[in-house]
């Protein structure tokens, strides 16, 4: 499987590439549009209610977590206690540790219904994920725009498509210094499945 650069050889030069690796195509293009329609149907999706600068709000999307029995998960003031695996994910996730040589005993889905919904700035820093954590982002569906930026320094800004069937790994110490999120969109009004497999110690 093919990995990509994420970017041209100027922006190469600010942002330390070593922290994230592209593989469009890690599943086919149908086989993605697929499985996205039958996570819609089957998985318990919830809207979550999370804190955020001292206040309560609804995330605009719907989310939901699975993964091995005692692995749960909590960020923003709310707790995920994992739904046991699908026979789908846990392929899945099968097919993640191959190709990458890495553990993961839990996902979460989040459930982008059109443009309207987006996930704002933040990193995943939450301390069940360990100092330097590995994460196996799998998008599915409408391809949506994945930005980062430099916690200290905001113009350091950059962002790349994350296409149906892609596969993005971040690593290092990425989450220390770095923040992402998906935008709304006015154009792309299509369902989008993100899947973010970690291990939670």
């Amino acid at each position: 499987m093919q990995q990509l650069s994420l970017f041209d050889a100027n922006e190469s030069l600010s942002f330390p590439e070593d922290l994230l690796e592209y593989f469009p195509g890690f599943l086919a293009p149908q086989q993605g549009i697929s499985l996205m329609h039958q996570l819609i149907k089957e998985v318990p999706w919830r809207q979550q209610i999370i804190q955020m600068f001292g206040k309560e709000v609804i995330t605009p999307r719907l989310t939901a977590w699975f993964g091995d029995s005692n692995k749960s998960y909590q960020f923003s003031g709310t707790r995920f206690d994992p739904v046991p695996w699908t026979l789908a994910l846990y392929n899945l996730k099968e097919k993640i540790q191959k190709v990458t040589g890495l553990p993961f005993n839990s996902v979460l889905l989040n459930f982008y219904r059109d443009g309207n919904d987006s996930v704002a700035w933040h990193s995943d820093n939450e301390k069940e994920l360990g100092i330097n954590p590995h994460i196996a982002s799998v998008s599915i569906g409408q391809a949506r725009q994945f930005e980062f930026r430099h916690k200290t320094d905001h113009s350091r800004k950059y962002g790349l498509s994350l296409e149906n069937g892609s596969l993005l790994i971040m690593k290092g110490d990425l989450q220390h210094n770095w923040e992402h999120r998906i935008p709304k969109s006015k154009k792309l009004n299509n369902e989008r499945i993100n899947l973010t497999f970690r291990s939670i110690i």
